[in-house]
């Protein structure tokens, strides 16, 4: 069975457009579970343009599911992920002034960092993820430092499904297969959405999580998020 764990980012960019407490991002993790989710990701930048690190401390206790910490290990973030102690921590190669993220991890390049980084967060009993690109070879190196899972980055997955699913996710099939080879349990997201969601989980069924976050508002806006998520946990159907 594949999780489904809800990216609450865009609420919380929502709003801090206006300033105040609206839409209040708390309560929206607590619905989203309510609602169906199998688990909250939250991704806090540097800049905290979407979530705060103060959201990060007021979400945690409030999570009766998975409460997954995504983000760059830099000092600040290892700090907050070591006090907060989430179920995961997703381990992404951000830089400060990026939009969303946008690759993964070079796992072999920077093979010292990750195992340092993977060997604090598994010290305090935190399943530690790395995201990764569809290439096997990155999923051997992320087996190496000693990570619990990867988190495929499905960017190109999703940009190229409409025109042949088969081909889209080929790579990704055999990046999948190389991981459940390592020993690693397997994650995905970025781009993911009621199109092609389904047709991921079904070709590549030993996914154990999928976190969306983006696509998911944006339906929210013509379905409410109820229907929404209760859709998406559908698509997670094999």
């Amino acid at each position: 069975m594949t999780r489904l764990s809800i990216n609450i980012n865009k609420i919380a960019t929502l709003r801090n457009a206006r300033g105040g407490n609206m839409p209040d991002v708390t309560k929206a993790a607590m619905d989203c579970e309510a609602f169906g989710a199998e688990g909250i990701t939250v991704h806090p930048r540097p800049d905290e343009r979407h979530i705060r690190y103060s959201d990060v401390y007021a979400i945690r206790p409030l999570i009766k599911t998975e409460f997954n910490i995504e983000g760059n290990p830099i000092p600040k973030f290892i700090d907050l992920v070591c006090e907060v102690k989430p179920d995961q921590v997703t381990l992404v190669p951000d830089a400060e002034d990026a939009i969303t993220s946008n690759a993964g991890w070079d796992t072999i390049k920077h093979k010292d960092f990750l195992t340092e980084v993977c060997k604090e967060f598994k010290s305090k009993g935190i399943r530690t993820s790395i995201f990764i690109d569809a290439k096997p070879a990155m999923a051997e190196g992320a087996a190496i430092v000693g990570c619990d899972r990867v988190e495929l980055y499905t960017a190109d997955y999703a940009e190229n499904f409409p025109k042949d699913p088969e081909a889209a996710i080929k790579d990704f099939l055999a990046t999948a297969k190389r991981v459940r080879e390592c020993g690693l349990g397997l994650n995905a997201g970025h781009d993911l959405n009621l199109q092609n969601l389904n047709y991921f989980i079904r070709t590549i069924p030993w996914t154990d999580e999928v976190s969306i976050g983006h696509a998911v508002i944006c339906d929210a806006l013509y379905m409410g998020l109820e229907s929404t998520i209760k859709a998406y946990l559908k698509a997670t159907k094999i």
